[in-house]
């Protein structure tokens, strides 16, 4: 058996500590919370209510986040493609949300082009394991609606898991009603989940009323959620990590603790997005050591709690796909991954703080993100791994090119690179390639090795009419 690399940030004692502030907080502070639906629902459930403001028993917490799963299945449209989520699995899905495509360095709006390109990406890619949720904003298209054509694109145009909306109630509800007829109807949704969704606190210590009821709605069909917080250190959050990490935590506690109360067993999974605020631009930073710290904290609270957990991803706050792109991205994929992390969203693709998308950033940090799951999948030591028989057969001074033992093994240890260049210096220089220009060239590639899975004819008839009628009834 490999042997697991496991970063550790904290102590137990340090995780007791902000175990019990958050729960203090969540007692003598509460949680305000936008949503009436979910109010009515805690207050029914014993916890104290004043107006918007819920107030958490520390025992009603505990015993809620402890129905949650340790691990649990995602079920894909192809089956090759389902997703463990939790133990030391790894699951990495795409940049999301970004309004705004930076090439060569200039900026522009996004548009449905980029959507649908980024989503082949994810589709061909052998490191993404989800399709993703909304890839990029797209600019040519109605703000109020261009949700239901992101879903409809991942259900249409890819295999893999995908993520759903959380545009509030009725956002939950139409990603349910898409996936329903692909995947059996809505009972089989709840014995199989098939999406999960990204329902985000606001800090501090708030629930809105369009993430909220989100939330609830997935949780009545046992779909997935991630209950993420994103502090800023300084400016939403305490200046202090561990200040942060305690509102953090209290944050991802009453998300979950609230979705247990809707469905014991709802499959969740504990969310960290927390940065710092640069204090000479007044700005926020999401690729620092900061930020490593508390995402690899995050880890551990997480399997405190026994439940998977969400952080990273490839992130910088650079405006370019030059050297601190790479840098920084590196160093906040390194952090989640070997402290543990389950699913890292933003993994591919992000620059400028999660304003922008890049294409030749995508392939760069697929490039990182492959070579950190072959670090994470650490040695394998054994009789035959360790080679004595060989190493003697070959004897001092000769080579192991030609041996069996190398032809069997240097597929499974030698990770190839999709990017990286490792030719000579005379090879290189007849190309002159910059790692930009080698990504661009790559991202073409996989563009063209993209093939369309194809969807039953009547159910895209089904799917596009139920898309048709729910525009009209939003835009009316």
């Amino acid at each position: 058996m490999a042997s697991q690399v496991s970063l550790r940030v904290l102590t137990e004692d340090d995780i007791k500590q902000v175990h019990d502030s958050s729960l203090r907080l969540l007692q003598e502070l509460g949680i305000e919370i936008e949503y009436q639906p979910a109010v009515d629902i805690l207050r029914d459930a014993g916890q104290r209510v004043e107006g918007t403001r819920v107030y958490f028993d520390p025992d009603f917490v505990q015993k809620k986040v402890a129905e949650a799963p340790e691990e649990f299945t995602v079920y894909a449209r192809d089956p090759q493609f389902n997703i463990q989520i939790g133990g030391n699995n790894l699951v990495y899905v795409p940049g999301y949300g970004a309004p705004f495509i930076i090439e060569r360095g200039k900026r522009r709006a996004t548009n449905w082009q980029d959507y649908m390109n980024f989503l082949k990406l994810a589709h061909v890619a052998e490191d993404m394991n989800l399709s993703g949720g909304m890839l990029v904003e797209p600019s040519d298209l109605d703000e109020s609606t261009r949700y239901l054509d992101a879903l409809y694109a991942h259900i249409r145009y890819s295999t893999k898991c995908l993520m759903g909306s959380s545009y509030g109630a009725e956002g939950a509800n139409d990603t349910i009603e898409l996936l329903a007829p692909v995947f059996g109807g809505r009972e089989a949704l709840k014995e199989k989940p098939v999406v999960i969704t990204l329902i985000n606190t606001i800090s501090p210590l708030k629930l809105d009323e369009r993430q909220t009821g989100a939330l609830l709605e997935y949780a009545k069909m046992n779909q997935p959620v991630i209950i993420a917080s994103l502090v800023m250190a300084g400016s939403t959050g305490p200046a202090t990590l561990a200040g942060s990490m305690a509102v953090q935590n209290a944050e991802v506690l009453a998300g979950i603790t609230l979705a247990q109360t809707v469905s014991p067993g709802t499959p969740v999974i504990y969310g960290c997005a927390s940065s710092i605020t640069d204090m000479h631009s007044g700005s926020v930073s999401i690729a620092n050591g900061e930020s490593s710290l508390m995402a690899a904290a995050a880890a551990q609270m997480a399997k405190f709690y026994g439940i998977p957990c969400r952080s990273g991803g490839g992130l910088t706050d650079s405006k370019a796909v030059d050297g601190q792109a790479g840098y920084e991205s590196a160093v906040m994929l390194f952090a989640p991954v070997s402290a543990g992390t389950n699913i890292i969203l933003h993994t591919a693709g992000i620059l400028q703080y999660w304003l922008c998308m890049s294409y030749e950033k995508f392939v760069q940090d697929l490039e990182i993100a492959g070579i950190l799951r072959r670090f994470r999948r650490g040695l394998e030591i054994n009789e035959d791994t360790l080679a004595v028989e060989v190493v003697s057969k070959v004897g001092p001074g000769n080579h192991f090119l030609n041996q069996m033992h190398t032809r069997k093994h240097h597929r499974k240890e030698f990770r190839k690179p999709l990017l990286s260049d490792r030719q000579s210096y005379e090879g290189w220089v007849l190309e002159s390639l910059t790692s930009e220009d080698r990504a661009e060239r790559v991202c073409k590639q996989m563009l063209a090795a993209y093939e369309d899975p194809g969807l039953d004819e009547s159910l895209q008839r089904e799917l596009q009419s139920y898309i048709e009628a729910r525009k009209a009834e939003i835009l009316k």
